[in-house]
């Protein structure tokens, strides 16, 4: 069954109309839709600032690589919506292919059911009991849905039968045993739990033993050979578990693979029986910091291929109270900052007294520069000739933590480009 999700739904966005909840939209668009606006492609210097903007060469190129590899390496996609939460990019990933859609949690859940995703993977347990109501509904009420949770305890297996009991539901939920490591995140840590895990799944009328799961990422944070022969031997033990099941289903899933290390799950799960999925959700729009560092992408994986940053931050000099230090009106409410502060990348300059558009200081004034915190609205950036009113463009790092402070993004036409033309808004439900 190929994955799809509404179409018509994600198309109905363009009806909603602009105004002040959508922090980057210019006040000149309120009250114009978001396809009339989308249609009168605005220059990108119509937006104030702070503002994220997404690329839309990048993404169309990213979305390309990554079909194409694992097409290559005969495994499934299955996108880790997280990563942008936003329905009209996962469309992008459906139409290329992708065997499903991942997601967190239950509201993430209700975000891909509302826009009509017909396979999810929910890389989690589903516990609690209303919403276990709330799925069995759904299941029951749409036979095209396919759905996969995980659960790592014979305890979660009880609770899970016993809601699903109450709930009357007449579909069995497809479940994946979950395989954990010390000092990772959830998962049983150890085969024979694991395999008693998998006894109270097929003991559970509501259940079905479906798969084997896992997450590599938790266990690694670089490239280095430690990192990833730990990761190797982590993905070894999650596939003699997965040969040791007796699953309840034909082609059972085998699933890890975050946005670092998906060649290796590739190398070391492909071959196994049933369907091998990986979960990579940051490659979409990939980054300049953390990803460009560890993606596979980065490391040669792809026979050269190399994923590009789709996203960068915008910001206008409003202070330089000292020598060699300029504030920036972007903060952590608008930019991420976990994984990597912003990189300073270019400069556009203020316009002049008369109307006129100074000329880009690009990589000159930027020599040497960075950033060295963000406060809440501000950025501290040292080094830079710029001057007040100038706009910094910055790469980024780790989109999941991008994404989630805007509700609706920019996406431009290009953001290397002298003049970035509006081309798309992209709406986001964190």
């Amino acid at each position: 069954m190929v994955a799809t999700l509404d179409g018509a739904a994600v198309d109905a966005l363009g009806d909603e109309r602009l105004d002040w909840r959508f922090k980057a939209v210019p006040a000149a668009a309120h009250g114009a839709t978001v396809a009339e606006f989308r249609r009168s492609r605005p220059p990108l210097d119509d937006f104030g600032t702070p503002l994220l903007t997404l690329d839309a060469g990048a993404l169309d190129h990213n979305v390309r690589v990554m079909a194409a590899w694992t097409a290559a390496a005969g495994v499934e996609l299955a996108p880790h919506g997280k990563t942008t939460m936003a329905p009209a990019l996962w469309r992008r990933q459906l139409d290329a292919g992708a065997w499903g859609i991942t997601v967190a949690n239950l509201p993430q859940l209700r975000v891909a059911r509302a826009f009509g995703v017909t396979r999810v993977m929910l890389a989690s347990a589903l516990l609690d009991p209303a919403g276990l109501a709330w799925l069995a509904a759904e299941q029951d009420g749409d036979p095209g849905f396919a759905f996969v949770s995980w659960v790592d305890s014979v305890r979660s297996a009880e609770l899970m039968d016993r809601a699903l009991r109450a709930a009357r539901a007449q579909r069995p939920v497809d479940v994946c045993v979950e395989l954990g490591a010390p000092h990772g995140r959830t998962g049983v840590r150890d085969d024979d739990g694991a395999r008693a895990v998998a006894e109270a799944v097929r003991r559970a009328p509501t259940l079905r033993l479906a798969g084997t799961a896992g997450y590599e990422g938790a266990l690694a944070h670089d490239a280095s050979a430690d990192g990833r022969a730990a990761v190797d031997h982590y993905l070894r033990r999650l596939a003699g578990l997965h040969r040791s099941l007796d699953h309840e289903v034909d082609a059972p899933v085998v699933t890890a693979g975050g946005s670092a290390y998906f060649d290796q799950v590739a190398d070391v799960l492909g071959g196994l029986p049933g369907q091998v999925v990986l979960r990579p959700g940051a490659y979409i729009v990939h980054d300049d910091g953390f990803y460009r560092q560890i993606s596979p992408f980065g490391r040669g994986a792809g026979d050269g291929a190399r994923l590009r940053s789709a996203m960068h931050g915008w910001a206008r000099v409003l202070s330089r109270p000292e020598p060699g230090l300029a504030l920036l009106d972007a903060g952590k409410r608008d930019l991420p900052f976990d994984e990597g502060l912003p990189e300073p990348q270019l400069v556009r300059a203020a316009k002049g007294a008369d109307g006129a558009k100074g000329a880009d200081g690009a990589d000159a004034a930027l020599a040497g520069a960075r950033v060295t915190a963000l406060n809440d609205q501000h950025t501290f950036l040292v080094g830079a000739r710029v001057e007040v009113g100038d706009v910094v463009r910055f790469g980024l790092s780790h989109p999941c933590t991008a994404l989630d402070k805007w509700t609706l993004v920019p996406v431009v036409d290009d953001a290397h480009a002298d003049r970035p033309v509006l081309v798309d808004l992209v709406r986001t439900w964190f």
